[in-house]
């Protein structure tokens, strides 16, 4: 069990908080316009990722992929309005696939230097 105590001397020292202004070290954010580089990246990476799922060209949860990375037809149970068969659940993850894809192709290209 801990015990936590305060003097009362300790409590009525004043803290000095200095504010600095941080450079824009490696996790400096950069907000430029839609058509940056980075923009462009994440923008087709998602769409082909989603293009992909909705095309049945990517597993899905209509679309089940085989050992054999084949994809095979299955009934999920799922309700959608789509005809292809595409759920918000699919939406989901193909987007966040996109995504990983698209952030580690701008780190790749950050690290060597090209965007």
């Amino acid at each position: 069990m801990c015990q936590f105590q305060i003097s009362q001397s300790s409590a009525m020292l004043p803290i000095n908080v200095s504010v600095r202004t941080r450079g824009k070290g490696a996790l400096g954010a950069r907000c430029d316009f839609f058509g940056s580089p980075t923009n462009l990246i994440m923008v087709t990476t998602t769409s082909l990722m989603l293009f992909a799922g909705r095309f049945g060209l990517a597993p899905s949860t209509s679309r089940l992929a085989s050992a054999g990375l084949k994809l095979q037809d299955s009934e999920s149970g799922l309700q959608t309005g789509d005809p292809a068969g595409f759920t918000a659940t699919d939406t989901l993850a193909c987007g966040s696939m996109g995504h990983i894809i698209g952030v580690g192709i701008v780190l790749g290209l950050r690290a060597i230097g090209a965007i």
